[in-house]
């Protein structure tokens, strides 16, 4: 009994040793490397649901490094085709009923992507939160043989961003459990949280997440992934404004 207890109490401080070892800034950034891989390819539908109405679209995704993202929508019908390429923080949609290529100005890059409750910025996959924020562990704690830490980010002064602070629920698997947005003024906006986690690609991941609008509780986005590759060999134009209007995959 007297082993048993001291083998406990010994786990619980290596445990807690552990995780102060690690910083907050190790944290953010391994959550989001877990996520992107050095590159990855994923096949994921995202639904849109409103009070009176509710859609779907398929979609395929591929991401290379911090700064490269192609989104293209598969389905319906009457959507596909519409793509998202996000190069070094700049982005472009192209639209097929119009055979347009139209640059996002930074301006609207908090604006809704697809009518959905994710923004243009959240779809670029873009993690200057990384540089552009000071991140400060909150906390940690046990959870179905997991440790989540709990990370506070507030962005620097100079930083051009539309977020106050971003709180990250992080597993020690670096799965992003669930990551909040707050305005400049210290309310919640909007919440991110990770509804199922499965194995793909050779590690865990959020397999289906929600985000929705804190005054709008009835209203949210759903992005679940049906399969997803990480550090493939992609193409040399994979993210270039040519293969966004002209797709050769």
């Amino acid at each position: 009994m007297f082993r048993r207890l001291v083998v406990c109490l010994l786990a619980c401080w290596v445990g807690g040793a552990l995780a102060q070892e690690i910083t907050a800034d190790e944290i953010i950034r391994k959550a989001m490397d877990h996520y992107r891989g050095l590159s990855s390819y994923s096949e994921m539908s995202m639904t849109i649901h409103r009070p009176d109405w509710e859609r779907t679209m398929t979609m395929r995704a591929w991401t290379e490094g911090d700064k490269h993202t192609l989104v293209r929508v598969i389905e319906p019908k009457k959507d596909a085709g519409n793509g998202t390429l996000s190069v070094d923080g700049n982005m472009w949609t192209y639209t097929p009923k119009i055979n347009r290529v139209i640059k996002i100005p930074s301006s609207m890059m908090s604006q809704s992507w697809l009518g959905s409750d994710f923004s243009n910025k959240d779809v670029s996959k873009d993690t200057n939160i990384i540089d552009q924020y000071d991140h400060s562990l909150l906390e940690h704690y046990e959870q179905a043989g997991h440790t989540v830490y709990v990370i506070q980010s507030i962005p620097h002064e100079e930083a051009a961003v539309v977020w106050g602070k971003e709180i990250l629920w992080v597993r020690d698997d670096w799965v992003l459990l669930e990551q909040q947005f707050w305005d400049q003024d210290g309310a919640l906006v909007k919440t991110l949280k990770a509804l199922e986690i499965a194995p793909m690609g050779g590690r865990n991941v959020a397999a289906v997440m929600r985000m929705s609008n804190q005054d709008k509780p009835d209203e949210w986005t759903e992005l679940r992934t049906s399969a997803v590759e990480f550090d493939l060999e992609l193409p040399a134009n994979q993210f270039t404004l040519s293969n966004l209007r002209n797709p050769r995959e």
